[in-house]
């Protein structure tokens, strides 16, 4: 088939891959001047599939709601708040109920493993190299951090997931850079998780990508789908005074928080929405005092991982307020717990441009999981809305909707990750 992907995040790049391995026909279409430019652009690079679950969990709206007098809250309720994002918050309050939570994070946590296993066949295949090591702890700081982790941990137990529960002493070994200073009453080790640059990954993907035939169109941005031809792409290149009409078999949306308004002509309410986050990134200013892979600091929410000769801390969760603008209290939040467990790692001083702050948007779905597979629309599928675990999911996201669109049944169960969620 004439396939056409809309988006080329690190969701649309590993999409366009899978359907050229297939054998089909693929143009991208997309936006910016290169891949991975939005929210996969800067992200933390955490693959940790036992850690992957919905934000719409038993307790969450109390934590929320006591997140927003505090200085350096982990989640942040801004103003502006659109009518979408309203709706959006009013169908996760629905979705945090202990039955909902516990299937979500079931589906979530399925389709993690198994990206975790398509992402590093990929890799071992073409001999990937791309800042990458192995290894995720999660730090507590105090009594009551060990006492709120405890129910992941059973979850861990339940999907048989290797992990250590290690005092500072033993988080020491494994991290030997963790401050001397920082106080802290134990960690969480799980030796089988990863930290990767997306965005180095989606470059690479990108290029094999090209040598099966895809076609990548930078620069380009889409019309939102008629619903008289779905597969019929209104084009726009940049500059451009008029579209052009290109003309598929299918089309694949993975246009991130754009695709609500790609998709409303064809009659399909999909309540996606921008949750903002936040990282900076900066050079190593001793390797000995950075971090070996990845670190999560549990009360904060805030991932520090080691990316070749830098150091990304990434962090925070906004919903609403201005795209545009940079929250400063969020990123003080980020260089506040760089500097408990990691003071002298990075070159934060005197850098110039060395060191890179960023604000993207995650796609986030109200109860969880990405949306996947047929739309109910002819020639129209969906890959889209993976929130805060975009790069923990693509492979397995992109290798499912393409069995899918092949009649296959894919590799892993995507059972509750359809359309007929919008009608719930």
């Amino acid at each position: 088939m004439r396939v056409a992907v809309i988006g080329a995040g690190i969701v649309g790049v590993t999409t366009a891959f899978e359907l050229a391995v297939d054998g089909h026909e693929v143009t991208v279409f997309e936006r910016r001047a290169a891949v991975a430019e939005e929210a996969s652009f800067a992200n933390a690079g955490v693959v940790a599939p036992g850690y992957v679950t919905p934000w719409a969990s038993p307790g969450m709206p109390g934590k929320v709601a006591g997140y927003l007098l505090r200085q350096h809250a982990p989640v942040r309720v801004t103003l502006p708040l659109s009518r979408e994002h309203l709706a959006w918050m009013w169908r996760w309050l629905r979705s945090c109920d202990p039955a909902t939570y516990a299937a979500n994070r079931a589906r979530m946590q399925r389709l993690a493993f198994y990206s975790r296993t398509r992402l590093a066949e990929i890799r071992e295949h073409f001999q990937f190299e791309y800042d990458h090591s192995a290894g995720y702890m999660v730090l507590l700081r105090g009594e009551k951090d060990r006492r709120l982790v405890q129910p992941s941990l059973q979850v861990l137990r339940d999907a048989q997931v290797a992990f250590r529960e290690l005092s500072p002493d033993e988080a020491r070994q494994v991290e030997p850079a963790l401050s001397p200073d920082a106080q802290f009453v134990g960690a969480v080790h799980l030796p089988a998780d990863e930290v990767g640059n997306c965005r180095q990954f989606a470059l690479l993907l990108k290029n094999e990508a090209q040598r099966k035939g895809v076609k990548f169109e930078f620069n380009q941005a889409v019309d939102a789908l008629d619903a008289a031809q779905p597969a019929a792409l209104r084009v726009w290149a940049l500059g451009a005074t008029a579209p052009q009409q290109r003309v598929f078999d299918a089309v694949v949306v993975c246009g991130g928080v754009d695709s609500a308004a790609l998709l409303r002509p064809l009659g399909l309410r999909v309540p996606i929405v921008p949750v903002y986050g936040y990282s900076i990134s900066a050079p190593l200013r001793e390797p000995l005092n950075a971090p070996v892979s990845a670190l999560m600091d549990e009360r904060y929410k805030v991932a520090i991982v080691r990316l070749g000769n830098r150091v990304r801390v990434a962090g925070s969760a906004e919903i609403g307020g201005d795209p545009d603008r940079k929250r400063r209290a969020s990123i003080e939040t980020l260089y506040k717990v760089l500097h408990d467990w990691f003071p002298g790692a990075a070159q934060l001083a005197n850098t110039g441009s060395g060191v890179q702050e960023w604000k993207g948007a995650r796609p986030m779905m109200p109860d969880g999981p990405p949306l996947l597979g047929a739309s109910g629309v002819p020639g129209v599928w969906l890959n889209l809305g993976h929130g805060s675990s975009g790069w923990a999911l693509a492979c397995g996201s992109a290798r499912a909707v393409a069995d899918l669109m092949a009649g296959r049944p894919p590799q892993v169960d995507v059972e509750g990750l359809g359309v007929e969620r919008l009608r719930l």
